[in-house]
């Protein structure tokens, strides 16, 4: 009884075959049930339509553009510019032949296994190695150096930041494999990948510059009482200073920054002192810039290099607080020891002259500085006289070229308080100030021999008080003999009168003369 059951339900199911597999083939070009091409389910579709569907698929894929982007630079083609090419054409004809070739088990099964789970099939890609290679390789040329950001002053006075970007170096394997990566996906549609990079991060960033919005030191000097080409010349060394960025280790020459003194360089002619006689020469007033900015270094506590002082005082900042240069013989030169950069902030305008220097303010909020001028000898320079005899001004003529220059020594010192109480005293430096003497032009062409000798013997001897006699009752002679005696009206032939030079002027150490003009400023001789 159970071998007769079992009989008739094998029958049965193979009568079910029969009649499924009788109904599958009246429709030989319809792909069964549970068939997948990618996402899309290809059930009942006959070979021309999935054919086409396929052929869309490749179609869309080809055109959409892919982009690689690499900083703020990127390059674009579409997959048909890369050589992409549909690899498995067959790939319509297999999947029709699924439950519908082969024997009649064979089909049953395939078509069982169909209801039960459904089978999925993927367009497979190729590209042109050669093309895509030289599609990555192309992103070469946005290679880029780290860019530093860079800080300015605002016409609202204030510091301002912009900028400090990357530096960009192709990885071009690991964006080749990026780009095969997406490949894999066969997704239509535009779309932007990354470029993988090698990156190196800018020294100075916005980030950083952001945080400098602390006064270091400041410091301020009038220059109001100038004249116009010294003014100029203030004026444009400030700008060549203006603006600097000092960052951390960096040293900074002030004569590097503002030389040469020449007029294509900026600068004026301005009075200066040559071989004891008042001269133009171009640069006059540069030496008021470099001493500003000395002190707004003192104050900011950055180190200082080389300074010197000048060789006789100026009237613009108090003994041992200025830092003179000369070109080739003197310089201000600083280093930034701080951790962070400092901004060095300049301006002179309408006669006033000020640096200002921006960081971030490490030091601690109850210590406090300040900086004392001590002078510690100095002469008297009212009897310091020279006198000069002018051998084209006529007997009468006397000129004060020159004031007399105070001779000088000082000391500086850097006071140190913590809560109101002083903790420290540190010498800055100390100066020598030369003496210079009031310099009186004397004119001594005259016919009268006898007074042209005396005042060159006078002048010698640097004695004005004779000098001054000598021209009151020289002329009144002179005057009383051409009223009574008529010949005398009749000047005689000139002779010539040997120049009586200056005196050599040197210093200790056997170097060139270095004197202040009448503006307060030093030249070279």
């Amino acid at each position: 009884m159970q071998r007769k059951l079992l009989g008739m339900w094998t029958a049965l199911a193979l009568s079910a075959g029969c009649l499924f597999l009788s109904s599958a083939a009246e429709q030989p070009n319809v792909i069964s049930n549970g068939v997948f091409i990618g996402e899309q389910d290809v059930s009942g579709m006959t070979v021309d339509e999935a054919q086409a569907y396929v052929k869309g698929e490749v179609k869309a894929l080809e055109d959409s553009r892919i982009t690689i982007q690499m900083g703020d630079d990127q390059v674009s083609k579409t997959w048909k510019e890369l050589g992409l090419t549909w690899k498995n054409t067959d790939l319509v004809d297999e999947v029709s032949q699924i439950g519908t070739t082969g024997n009649i088990v064979r089909r049953y099964k395939e078509q069982k296994d169909l209801q039960n789970q459904s089978s999925h099939y993927e367009i497979e890609y190729t590209l042109d190695e050669a093309a895509e290679e030289a599609f990555v390789e192309s992103c070469r040329e946005f290679n880029s150096e780290p860019v530093e950001g860079t800080a300015y002053m605002g016409d609202d006075g204030m510091l301002h930041v912009e900028g400090g970007t990357d530096g960009l170096t192709l990885d071009a394997d690991a964006t080749l494999a990026t780009l095969q990566k997406y490949l894999e996906s066969r997704q239509a549609g535009d779309v932007v990948i990354d470029a993988t990079v090698d990156r190196v991060s800018p020294v100075v960033t916005a980030e950083m510059l952001s945080q400098m919005t602390d006064v270091l030191g400041s410091a301020t000097t009038d220059y109001s009482a100038s004249s116009w080409g010294r003014a100029k010349n203030v004026e444009n060394g400030t700008s060549k200073i203006n603006g600097t960025l000092l960052l951390s280790g960096e040293s900074f020459s002030v004569t590097s920054a503002v030389a040469p003194f020449t007029a294509e360089n900026g600068y004026e002619l301005a009075p200066s002192y040559e071989s004891g006689q008042v001269v133009d020469s171009y640069g006059g007033g540069i030496c008021q810039v470099s001493t500003t900015l000395y002190n707004a270094v003192l104050k900011a506590e950055l180190q200082v290099d080389a300074r010197s002082n000048h060789t006789m005082l100026v009237n613009y900042v108090e003994p041992s607080k200025d830092a003179a240069i000369a070109e080739g013989l003197m310089d201000f030169v600083f280093t930034n020891t701080l951790e962070y950069p400092v901004f060095i902030a300049g301006s002179a305008y309408y006669g006033t002259l000020n640096f200002t220097i921006f960081g971030v303010e490490t030091r601690p909020s109850n210590r406090s500085i300040e900086f004392i001028s001590e002078t510690t000898s100095q002469t008297d320079p009212a009897t310091n006289i020279k006198l000069v005899a002018k051998t084209d001004q006529n007997v009468g003529y006397l000129y004060q070229a020159q004031t007399p220059h105070q001779g000088l020594t000082a000391v500086l010192w850097k006071n140190i308080y913590v809560d109101g109480l002083l903790t420290d005293t540190i010498q800055v430096n100390s100066s020598n100030y030369l003496a210079s003497p009031a310099i009186y032009e004397v004119g001594v062409v005259t016919d009268n021999q006898a007074l042209s000798s005396a005042l060159y013997t006078a002048i010698g001897q640097n004695n004005l008080q004779q000098v001054q006699t000598l021209i009151t009752t020289g002329l009144q002679t002179e005057t009383t003999q051409q009223q009574t005696d008529p010949a005398a009206q009749t000047p005689a032939p000139e002779q010539p009168v040997p120049e009586q030079p200056l005196p050599e002027q040197t210093v200790p150490d056997g170097g060139q003369v270095i004197v202040d003009g009448p503006d307060g400023e030093m030249y070279v001789e």
